[in-house]
């Protein structure tokens, strides 16, 4: 991270317990040592032990990383980006739209067959990402399942997630794909109005659709981090992590006015 960068993220940074009293132990490492060298494997799509020696030994690195995924602490960085990046928008840091989409990626030999599947649409075998983003393509919730699962099954626990965290949410538009039983389960169970942006049928080629464009941006944003352009994880909760690592760089360059 260039300096303005790791300004951003000091001042966002959720405060650890030990400095607050509240037990644990103090950080062995610095902190912007760390964060870099989990946005160095991210971005670059190396392994873990693969880890350059300038950074601190691979197994305290993935150790740091694992902890703030299992504690949270990367969701809550995470989330307060997003809400200056809104702020600085002119927006209000709570959303009351968003849009819904997912992405199939290949998978490695390692991910287990148990959470990997063949996406019959796309022929792809591997994983797919389900994703829910504000209308700036700022992410608000993520779940990845195996490439077999049907958008409208997985919708229902990613949109009770997204429902968990934003109350003010109303409106979610979807492609045609969430369209049927999903859209009455919405509205009765999580009082959301899921609208169906549905193509036309005179449109030849690529059209740019309405409100759809916004998360199809976001996942072509994903996948300029190498780590994202195939599943390496074993588990999904680690690829999730990994969608949360890319959207923190691209929010954090935003905010310090950097290119890209």
């Amino acid at each position: 991270m260039r300096d303005g960068e790791w300004a951003v993220v000091r001042d966002a940074m959720p405060v650890p317990p030990w400095l607050e009293g509240r037990g644990g132990q103090p950080e062995g490492y610095c902190h912007r040592q760390m964060v870099d060298a989990v946005r160095y494997l991210v971005a670059g799509g190396i392994t873990w032990p693969a880890m350059p020696l300038d950074f601190p030994a691979w197994d305290r690195v993935y150790a740091f990383a694992r902890r703030w995924r299992v504690s949270g602490l990367l969701s809550e960085l995470h989330d307060r980006l997003r809400g200056l990046v809104r702020e600085d928008a002119g927006r209000d840091p709570e959303p009351t739209a968003a849009i819904v989409d997912s992405q199939t990626v290949r998978a490695s030999a390692a991910v287990p067959r148990a959470t990997s599947g063949w996406d019959g649409g796309k022929r792809t075998p591997g994983r797919k990402r389900h994703v829910v983003v504000d209308a700036l393509g700022l992410l608000l919730a993520v779940i990845v399942t195996a490439a077999s699962a049907q958008d409208r099954d997985a919708a229902r626990p990613l949109l009770d997630r997204l429902r968990s965290r934003f109350t003010r949410i109303i409106l979610v538009w979807a492609d045609g794909g969430y369209a049927g039983q999903l859209v009455t389960w919405a509205a009765e169970k999580l009082q959301l109005t899921l609208q169906i942006v549905k193509r036309s049928d005179d449109a030849a080629g690529f059209v740019v659709l309405p409100r759809r464009w916004v998360v199809e941006r976001t996942l072509s944003w994903l996948v300029r981090t190498r780590r994202l352009v195939r599943d390496y994880e074993t588990l999904p909760a680690v690829h999730e992590q990994m969608v949360l690592w890319s959207m923190t760089m691209l929010m954090t360059r935003r905010l310090a006015r950097l290119p890209g």
